[in-house]
């Protein structure tokens, strides 16, 4: 693919906001394993597992106590692990670079999702539609990826349009008024635009891409403690298959974790595929969630954002993933 190199735009808006979900110990830091600081984006996907595992008990059987706060997008997130103010994060496929690159660790795979797309205002029907136009993308984001993918399947390159960077806040708003032609964005946040220009046009979707596997994931700094992970793992893994036994139910605990309509939720659900804990252990020890990790690496090679693919084994903690699955 001929895409320009591009850096992540750190100084993106990012609205923070603590959300204690359980009684937290002074330890702030999580120091002595009692108190973890978890970031999460504020979508099913990136919220699922954390209100679950609040509403069941998780995190008190587990001896932790969680400090949640929302953020934007994942590279947001992975720049407060390095600056040691989290401990763990969520991201989506299109930050998968950023642990490639060294910068966190992936703990857990989350779920494989498909909530990305490439809009454009009514009347462009097309990808080739935007050629010379205003797409505005959170940079280094899973929008980012997907309107880079969809260039690609189209023989196009990042040249032919007009790419903006934006925060995806600033998206919705530049979308709604008019201001960008397109936009490489996620549902649920597509939903906020389409309250406003109801006749926009989806031009590409993750979905189309054959054979291609987007998995979001959760991370932790590259400093936190390996038996805090190990702790912190098991209770995902078991918010997880609770999720995947109650689907229903997750939609419902997400929606008043996050204050959202239940129904707008349910359809944001609709645009993942979820795993169980034993398949994830099982894609892990024959190699699929390196394959799908490799292939994304190979994917930002190519866009500039990684100089070479390397070996996911640096960057996924499979082993701690599946030991803890034993415990």
């Amino acid at each position: 693919m001929r895409a320009t190199r591009r850096t992540l735009a750190l100084s993106l808006t990012v609205a923070l906001i603590s959300l204690p979900v359980a009684a937290c110990s002074d330890d702030s830091g999580g120091g002595d394993g009692s108190t973890v600081r978890f970031g999460y984006i504020n979508d099913y996907n990136g919220a699922s597992l954390l209100a679950i595992a609040e509403k069941q008990g998780l995190w008190k059987e587990a001896g932790l106590d969680a400090e949640v706060s929302v953020f934007n997008n994942g590279p947001i997130q992975i720049q407060a692990l390095g600056a040691g103010d989290l401990d763990f994060g969520y991201i989506g496929p299109g930050a998968m670079w950023l642990p490639a690159s060294g910068k966190a660790d992936v703990i857990a795979v989350n779920t494989l999702g498909y909530a990305d797309r490439v809009i454009a205002q009514p009347g462009i029907t097309s990808l080739a539609g935007l050629k010379g136009k205003k797409v505005g993308v959170p940079e280094g984001t899973s929008g980012d990826m997907a309107l880079s993918l969809a260039l690609q399947e189209e023989g196009m390159s990042i040249d032919d349009v007009e790419k903006v960077p934006m925060d995806p806040a600033t998206i919705v708003s530049a979308f709604s008024s008019g201001q960008i032609d397109g936009a490489g964005l996620w549902y649920p946040m597509i939903d906020e635009i389409k309250a406003k220009v109801p006749d926009l046009e989806e031009v590409a979707s993750t979905r189309d891409f054959e054979n291609g596997y987007f998995p979001n994931a959760f991370v932790a700094g590259t400093g936190v403690d390996p038996e805090l992970t190990t702790k912190v793992v098991g209770v995902l893994q078991k918010a997880n298959d609770w999720r995947f036994e109650n689907p229903d139910e997750s939609v419902a605990d997400t929606a008043a974790m996050l204050g959202l309509d239940e129904e707008k939720v349910k359809a944001d659900a609709t645009n993942q595929e979820l795993l169980a804990t034993k398949d994830l252990v099982a894609k892990t020890e024959d190699g699929t969630v390196a394959g799908w990790l490799n292939d994304l690496a190979e994917f930002f090679v190519g866009t500039g954002q990684l100089d070479q693919a390397p070996d996911p084994a640096e960057y996924y903690l499979g082993d701690l993933y599946t030991k803890a699955s034993a415990q």
